[in-house]
C-alpha cells in the first residue's frame, strides 16, 4: 500500500475488484457499507455490493481498473481510475471516472462512483 493513502485501503479495494477476489472484498467493507453507483438505487449493506459486483462480472467478464491518482483526505479518499474491458457479448468496454470512499475503522463505510461514459450501464 502506498503511504500516500494515509494507510487507507485504496489501492487493495481496486487490487481485489481487478482480481475479483469477492471474499477478500467483503471483509473490506463494514457490515452497513454503501455503495452510491450511476444509474442503479443505493446499495446498502456489504451482501447488497457483494451481489452487485457478482452481476458486474458476469456483465463483464474481463473489466480492469487502473488507478491514475487519488487524493487522500483524512478518513477519505477521492481515487480517479481508467478500466477497460469485454462484455458477455464481446464489445470492448472502456471508461474513466472518480471513486469516492469513506474509510471507518480500516474497512470501507462509504463509496460513490461518477464516470463519464453511463450509457452502457
Amino acid at each position: 500500500m502506498s503511504s500516500a493513502t494515509n494507510g487507507l485501503p485504496v489501492e487493495p479495494f481496486f487490487e481485489l475488484v481487478n482480481r475479483r477476489d469477492l471474499n477478500r472484498l467483503k471483509e473490506l467493507l463494514t457490515e452497513d457499507a454503501e455503495f452510491y453507483f450511476p444509474k442503479t438505487k443505493p446499495l446498502i449493506g456489504r451482501d447488497r455490493i457483494i451481489r452487485f459486483f457478482n452481476i458486474l462480472f458476469r456483465r463483464f467478464p474481463r473489466l480492469e481498473f487502473q488507478v491514475r491518482g487519488q487524493v487522500v483526505q483524512g478518513d477519505r479518499a477521492a481515487v480517479h481510475w481508467t478500466n477497460r474491458g469485454v462484455s458477455k457479448d464481446g464489445k470492448t468496454y472502456e471508461n474513466e471516472g472518480m471513486t469516492l470512499l469513506e474509510i471507518t475503522s480500516g474497512r470501507i463505510k462509504y463509496i460513490s462512483d461518477f464516470f463519464k461514459d453511463t450509457e452502457k450501464f
